[in-house]
């Protein structure tokens, strides 16, 4: 992260930042790095963490179940804003739109431990932690890319006439 948000007071800056709309899009670089590079002093160390992993959860905890923003909300913030931003046909599920969906459950709870990450790097501050909100599969051009538990990816095989409205609390989350 760079600047990194030292203060309580900037962390709270950028959540109502989210929650007013003055921040549109959130996103990760994922900054995996070797741990001897961070292991020097502070001023020489790069900057990032391993995100991918614990982006959406920490988004779910600290802005939806904190009701800071809408599920839809914080959904928008990661797809349909920055397609907008950046011209692409994506961030929707619509005819001709790709299909890149990601299937999760906004309230499984977990520890996120080190030796279950997928990252080489382990470089984040928050291994041990208990997190609520989990990624069960990940679709990109309508193929399963990856997948954490079966009975997820059956959940996306189901054929859905354009347009079809879902309440959410009938299946599986979508982002």
């Amino acid at each position: 992260m760079n600047p990194p948000l030292r203060s309580a007071r900037d962390r709270e800056a950028i959540l109502e930042g989210l929650a007013d709309g003055t921040i549109e899009i959130l996103c990760s670089d994922h900054a995996p790095h070797c741990d001897y590079e961070k292991e020097v002093e502070f001023d020489y160390a790069p900057f990032g963490i391993t995100g991918l992993e614990t982006e959406l959860a920490l988004s779910l905890m600290q802005l939806v179940h904190a009701k800071r923003l809408s599920l839809a909300d914080l959904i928008a913030k990661f797809t349909v804003n920055p397609a907008r931003l950046l011209h692409l046909n994506k961030g929707a599920l619509s005819a001709g739109a790709d299909a890149d969906v990601t299937v999760f459950d906004p309230d499984c709870e977990w520890i996120f431990r080190r030796e279950d990450s997928a990252s080489k790097s382990s470089n984040s501050p928050f291994f041990g932690w208990k997190l609520k909100g989990r990624a069960g599969a990940t679709i990109v051009g309508g193929k399963i890319v990856w997948s954490e538990k079966n009975e997820l990816v059956a959940a996306v095989k189901m054929k859905l006439p354009p347009d079809t409205f879902i309440p959410p609390k009938k299946i599986t989350h979508y982002l």
